[in-house]
């Protein structure tokens, strides 16, 4: 069984600005696929779109209407056949603090409204719209999701509450919505990233110098992953006809101490 044709089709990659989302786009771009660039960032997403000759949608994830613009937008460039769902955030927060105080609710929920209801409504809405397209293979197979959770799924660290249990939702849900999807030939995958290089770790020789100090915690190669490495994994999962309600760590073999 050859691998699964993007060409001609549609891909909606979240998150896809910059980072892991961004370099996913590129590569899904190269098998052929016109990708839609659904994030917040306008100025960042209209140039990575542009460059790939793709559309940008600003899309909040946790938004119906949001989402359903950026799935509309992408199956009218061609049938839509996959979704990268790595748009996520963190904020920070010990349970109780050093004064004795509750970690903010709110802070709680909104992490788990952007990283776990976000995702699922962007999986939604996408597998609707495949399951109108006509399938690819004889398999019956009709597209192909992959979500990004993180090894704070399995080993979050000190502050990291609402961040682990976000991912963790996202590796819990992943092989029940496999499971359902099955019926209409769309598979459903996430990785687990470990220390990937992203905007997050901020730019110039302090954040250099912080990012080769976290290296030296990766089991090998001692050093930060790139989005590139990152989006290998995600092309692997999209196009390989037989990866199925798999969560796969990318992490180096890292294993994240408590703190």
């Amino acid at each position: 069984m050859p691998r699964m044709n993007l060409d001609g089709a549609s891909a909606v990659i979240t998150g896809g600005a910059s980072g892991i989302g961004e370099a996913s786009a590129e590569q899904l771009a190269a098998l052929g696929a016109r990708v839609v660039i659904a994030d917040l960032n306008e100025d960042k997403g209209q140039a990575v779109a542009s460059r790939l000759g793709g559309l940008f949608v600003r899309c909040d994830v946790s938004s119906e209407e949001d989402g359903q613009a950026a799935v509309a937008a992408a199956s009218e460039m061609g049938p839509l056949r996959a979704l990268v769902n790595s748009a996520g955030l963190g904020r920070a927060a010990r349970t109780v603090d050093r004064n004795n105080d509750p970690a903010p609710q709110s802070d709680f929920e909104f992490v788990i409204k952007i990283n776990l209801l976000g995702s699922f409504n962007m999986l939604r809405l996408s597998a609707a719209a495949m399951a109108k397209t006509d399938p690819v293979d004889d398999d019956g197979t009709r597209g192909a999701v992959v979500n990004m959770a993180s090894v704070a799924a399995f080993d979050g660290q000190i502050g990291q509450a609402a961040y682990s249990a976000s991912k963790g939702g996202v590796v819990g849900m992943t092989l029940p919505i496999a499971r359902d999807l099955a019926a209409i030939g769309v598979r459903v995958n996430t990785i687990a990233p470990g220390l990937i290089d992203t905007p997050i770790y901020g730019e110039g020789e302090q954040s250099e110098q912080f990012k080769a100090h976290l290296g030296q915690s990766v089991l090998f190669p001692k050093r930060l992953g790139s989005g590139e490495e990152l989006a290998f994994m995600v092309t692997e999962l999209i196009t390989n006809p037989y990866m199925n309600g798999e969560v796969i760590r990318v992490d180096g073999g890292i294993r994240m101490p408590p703190k």
